[in-house]
């Protein structure tokens, strides 16, 4: 039966917003309160209440089990069953109020477990709030520092510039946060096997749009483009392609879709020679 509240809107049941996930379940007779699961469930759905490990809410639980491998008892378990959907946001607002390391803990935990939809989520979160990613913030460090280093010792292994996910130009969203006042680098994706210092020379600092112009849709990939730069604040567009001839038409959908989003975006084009040098 539907009930309204006694300003005429409709209130849904609760019942109505269930729906069968995964979700942990503790076996109250097995714990013994000992709190071992509470630091590894930075969402905050669990407490120690009545000397016992409780789910205090189904919002706050992602149902991934990291607590699980903490239990020394063995009282806690995956099930699914009917429960409220995950909310990252509410999640987030917990998050936050634990400070750096309980974002950046949080954040890998996503990431680890591939949980792309709700990482994303909490990247906007963060946006909206002004609050700086910790990941961002502690790479830029670790990147100054490094750099030096692999300056003096050539031979050193390189340090990932990739700044999200996907890349490939099927996969991208349209809108998402890190397109904002984003500096694109579109690059044919057999360029980054050819010149070694890909991530050094071309991608720090921007964010990656990948694909093959032959191999791939070419209309899809410049209609796609077109409105990432009519939906996002753009800065800067650099195409980089081999110099073999059917990776220019990469440089020639690009050009086409700068044009067609009506916008006046600085536009850099980049030629590698397959032996890996720039011409």
């Amino acid at each position: 039966m539907k009930k309204f509240g006694d300003d005429g809107i409709f209130i849904k049941r609760k019942e109505e917003k269930m729906a069968k996930r995964k979700i942990i379940r503790i076996d109250e007779n097995k714990c013994t309160g000992c709190g071992l699961c509470i630091p590894n469930c930075p969402e905050g759905a669990l407490q120690i209440i009545d000397e016992k490990a409780r789910l205090i809410s189904d919002l706050f639980c992602d149902g991934l089990g990291a607590c699980i491998g903490e239990c020394p008892e063995g009282a806690i378990t995956i099930e699914e069953r009917e429960a409220e959907p995950y909310d990252e946001k509410q999640v987030m607002e917990n998050i936050v109020k634990q400070g750096k390391n309980v974002i950046k803990a949080h954040l890998k935990h996503l990431k680890d477990h591939n949980q792309t939809e709700f990482y994303m989520q909490a990247l906007e979160y963060l946006q909206e709030k002004g609050i700086d990613n910790p990941e961002e913030v502690d790479k830029d460090k670790e990147g100054s520092s490094r750099d030096e280093t692999i300056k003096s010792f050539p031979g050193t292994p390189g340090i990932s510039q990739l700044r999200q996910w996907p890349v490939q130009i099927m996969l991208v969203p349209v809108s998402a946060p890190y397109f904002e006042n984003a500096d694109l680098l579109i690059s044919a994706d057999c360029v980054p096997f050819s010149y070694a210092g890909f991530h050094r020379d071309f991608l720090k600092g921007k964010i990656l749009l990948v694909g093959c112009p032959k191999l791939d849709d070419a209309l899809f990939y410049r209609d796609k483009i077109t409105e990432i730069l009519k939906n996002n604040n753009i800065n800067s567009v650099t195409v980089v392609h081999m110099e073999v001839p059917c990776c220019f038409g990469m440089v020639k959908l690009v050009e086409d879709a700068v044009r067609a989003s009506g916008k006046k975006i600085p536009l850099k084009n980049i030629e590698i020679s397959i032996k890996g040098n720039i011409k």
